[in-house]
């Protein structure tokens, strides 16, 4: 169950979102939900290596050694046009390859992530949006499919249906 300090911070983050000129309720959830994506993939990165360190055992990385600084950690505390150039340019091109993968997880993350495109055209905005996804607690995957249905619920007032909502339970699944 979605606590009302955390519906706080979604709402809060919604709010930056439309006062940022995005007010489709698609794209936000979208916006949302890459930048949310992006930040797991860095903390499963995280959990891998030091699962590895102690057990000795080799993983398979998310990120090779040219890609380090596609992860959430190493961007997170740039500044707004450096910011904003990497994930545009660089992120977003990485999460459409990264799913390429035969497996089911894989093609689920690759449906979902094909036609993934940076939605924010404000620098400022990115940077507060990355604050917030950053502040939210993604670490419980009770607390992050209860935090996704939240966000999908939004969409369900606004009278969104169809499509979206398919690929939205397609990566809700992948996610859980």
């Amino acid at each position: 169950m979605i606590t009302g300090q955390l519906k706080s911070k979604i709402d809060k983050l919604w709010e930056e979102f439309w006062t940022g000129g995005i007010t489709n309720p698609l794209t936000v959830v979208e916006q949302i939900t890459f930048l949310m994506y992006a930040r797991m993939l860095d903390m499963s990165e995280q959990a891998d290596e030091k699962r590895s360190a102690r057990t000795n055992k080799p993983f398979t990385r998310r990120f090779n050694d040219d890609e380090q600084h596609l992860r959430w950690q190493n961007f997170r505390h740039l500044g707004a046009e450096e910011l904003y150039k990497l994930v545009k340019d660089e992120l977003f091109p990485y999460f459409s390859k990264a799913g390429d993968d035969e497996s089911t997880e894989g093609a689920i993350f690759n449906e979902f992530m094909k036609d993934a495109q940076l939605m924010i055209q404000k620098q400022s905005l990115l940077v507060k949006a990355v604050e917030m996804v950053n502040d939210l607690p993604l670490e419980n995957s009770d607390t992050k499919g209860d935090l996704y249905e939240y966000l999908l619920s939004k969409l369900t007032t606004a009278g969104i249906n169809g499509q979206f909502i398919r690929h939205a339970t397609l990566f809700v699944q992948w996610w859980k």
